[in-house]
């Protein structure tokens, strides 16, 4: 009787520490990791995010523009890239290059080096949901190149105050820009200002508007522009993108298509 007594109360606990775990959960159907990192395009419209990409993690932005009817060509198709890599939640390092721009104006066409700048961007204000991030960023041209600009022209130095936020299921990236635009050996100061709004149409698909206004102190007049773009995120870590832009007074660039992708290299380099 007392082996049968002791036997019972050993099911009973072993039942009971059985109840209290929690049941596993196959990895394949689990959950993503809270702190897994996303990637935070910049691309493809002319408003920057005040909010960084994920600390330690290397972000590359590549893209294709095919553009029409500027100030300084006829037509010309594009490749650029910007890297973007933050050290800490407040601090993020950037470069942008144009490898190679192929012009025709007229006459004739040219393949011609873009410039490459350096750059930094740090968070002022740390936002959530509507209230928003507010960020400066700086950044210096190192080699101007030779290839013509687009409306807006290049600048040699530029700070940037940008602000984001979540609205309603609205986001919106809105900058300011204080340029230095450089014309041998004149130097002017352009100012400029953009806003991007974007509504997501499905778990992985999202629409971006934007329009932009850059004054042209060596023209004497104002680039004004409209863009239009869809995204997709086949990942966490990668998104494609395409559009188009249009100018929309005498000195802009007319017509503008662009396609590309940000990748988030999903191996941690900083920790």
């Amino acid at each position: 009787m007392t082996s049968r007594i002791v036997l019972a109360y050993i099911v009973l606990a072993a039942l009971s520490v059985s109840a209290q775990q929690p049941p596993k959960i196959p990895v394949d159907v689990a959950a993503p990791e809270p702190d897994a990192p996303i990637a935070n395009p910049g691309r493809p419209t002319v408003a920057t995010p005040a909010t960084l990409t994920p600390v330690g993690y290397v972000q590359f932005e590549t893209g294709v523009l095919r553009a029409w009817t500027s100030p300084e060509f006829s037509s010309q198709t594009s490749i650029n890239e910007v890297v973007k890599f933050s050290v800490t939640r407040r601090i993020e390092f950037l470069a942008g290059f144009e490898p190679v721009a192929h012009s025709s104006n007229g006459a004739g066409s040219s393949n011609d080096a873009g410039g490459i700048s350096l750059g930094v961007q740090t968070v002022l204000y740390q936002g959530e949901g509507a209230r928003p991030t507010f960020s400066a960023s700086y950044s210096h041209t190192v080699y101007g190149g030779n290839a013509p600009d687009l409306d807006i022209g290049s600048s040699t130095n530029s700070i940037l105050l940008l602000a984001s936020a979540d609205v309603k299921g609205f986001h919106y990236d809105a900058n300011v820009f204080f340029n230095e635009v450089v014309s041998a050996p004149i130097r002017r100061a352009q100012f400029g200002e953009s806003l991007s709004v974007s509504h997501p149409l499905s778990a992985r698909l999202v629409l971006s508007g934007e329009i932009w206004h850059f004054t042209q102190p060596f023209l004497r007049g104002n680039a004004v522009g409209n863009l239009w773009a869809l995204s997709y995120s086949p990942s966490r870590v990668l998104v494609f993108d395409a559009g188009f832009a249009y100018g929309l007074t005498s000195t802009s660039t007319h017509r503008e298509l662009f396609a590309g992708f940000t990748y988030l290299l999903p191996h941690k380099l900083l920790r």
